[in-house]
């Protein structure tokens, strides 16, 4: 059964071995699909599941009060756990926002929270569309992606306790908490660009945040320079971000633009770009690495051929806040937000756009952090993890492909 199940994994990692570009939710694409087709072999939805799929189907909020959009918009996706505490303080900031009017805000939950669905529910600052992963573990609590009955836990010996699973790098067996956590950046990933009617033919950026990044007043603002401007003063940049890839940098404060490795805090890329990570989804599921962005950082980008630059101003635009979370390596125990209340005073020059288009551009050529050849931190050894993965990639596929 075990050698079923790899030949399996085997076979759907070999279909994006090739460069293969697959119109996938574009105008191009007749047999666009705003649920996952009937051929996927997805786990089987229950009740619960099943009612947030149809909840994902449901049309963005607030078109009353925000009847249109921008012209050349970028949209905005905010990908959120259970953190209420900290998405007050991602929303709070977003409300004061120039220009957040003019766009849709996509949040993408894992799984459903009640008190996080109720935070997002009271936003009128914008359109909100809200779409909830369905495949979340803690939706399934007695099977897979879920706990199932039988399945090994920390070390234990497949064989010798007669439990199901497979192992990482480490010797230690899946926890459904964690590896939540690249599942949901997956599946948020082929949602957005290729299952959502509202994005369906948006080729322009779309601009990622998390809910625990302050965002700037200048924000949008900035990214719709930085997107304008990266045609011509940074051709090979891939994307564009609000932050350096320091996440404890505030930035250099030049008269210059940046171009730098992607970082993970309020990065944005487009379509063609997304169509070239799809690609490599292969490597993305199959690197034993919990993490979604150390798993870009150290097989994705690396598999490219060449430096995947994003270009930034000279000051951040986003701020990283978190201080407890599951992200490299760091425990569960940590403070978040200091004394549980979050104080970062926003200067003048913070508030406005702050780049200009007569600057140089400065490029770090080379730079620390994961790169190729990083074994990864584990955590995502399961064969079943590995092929939900990959069945993410195909959800949204015509069903003839």
């Amino acid at each position: 059964m075990l050698l079923l199940r790899t030949n399996t994994f085997i076979e759907l990692t070999s279909r994006y071995s090739s460069e293969t570009d697959q119109s996938v939710g574009s105008k191009s694409n007749p047999n666009f699909y705003s649920a996952p087709n009937k051929n996927s072999k997805l786990p089987k939805l229950n009740e619960f599941s099943i009612s947030l799929q149809k909840r994902n189907q449901m049309p963005p909020r607030n078109l009353d009060l925000h009847p249109t959009l921008a012209k050349n918009h970028i949209v905005i996706v905010l990908y959120v756990h259970n953190r209420p505490q900290y998405l007050q303080v991602a929303i709070d900031s977003l409300s004061k926002v120039v220009g957040i009017s003019e766009t849709l805000l996509i949040i993408s939950h894992d799984g459903y929270y009640k008190e996080m669905n109720t935070i997002v529910e009271k936003i009128k600052f914008c359109q909100v569309k809200q779409i909830f992963a369905p495949y979340s573990p803690h939706i399934f609590p007695n099977s897979f992606p879920g706990v199932s009955p039988n399945d090994c836990k920390d070390k234990e010996d497949p064989a010798r306790n007669k439990c199901k699973g497979n192992p990482d790098q480490y010797g230690n067996h899946r926890s459904p908490k964690i590896v939540s956590l690249k599942h949901h950046w997956w599946w948020m990933m082929n949602t957005v660009w290729d299952g959502l009617k509202e994005t369906s033919n948006h080729f322009g950026h779309i601009l990622f945040i998390e809910e625990d990044h302050f965002i700037f007043p200048n924000a949008y603002r900035n990214i719709q320079l930085l997107t304008e401007m990266k045609p011509k003063k940074c051709p090979h940049c891939y994307a564009a971000n609000l932050a350096p890839s320091d996440v404890k940098s505030r930035g250099e404060g030049w008269e210059s633009l940046i171009a730098e490795r992607m970082g993970n805090v309020g990065y944005a890329f487009n379509r063609t770009v997304w169509k070239k990570i799809h690609r490599k989804a292969g490597e993305f599921c199959s690197f034993d690495d919990y993490n979604w962005d150390i798993t870009m950082w150290a097989t994705v980008y690396p598999s490219f051929g060449g430096p995947v630059y994003s270009l930034r101003g000279p000051r951040t635009s986003a701020v990283h806040f978190g201080k407890c979370g599951l992200h490299q390596g760091q425990g569960e125990k940590m403070v978040c937000i200091d004394n549980g209340v979050f104080n970062l005073e926003v200067e003048e020059n913070d508030r406005v756009p702050n780049l200009e288009s007569n600057w140089g551009v400065h490029v770090y050529e080379h730079q620390t952090g994961y790169q190729a050849g990083f074994r990864g931190w584990g955590g995502w050894g399961d064969i079943r993890d590995r092929r939900l993965c990959l069945e993410f990639s195909e959800m949204y596929l015509p069903s003839e492909v």
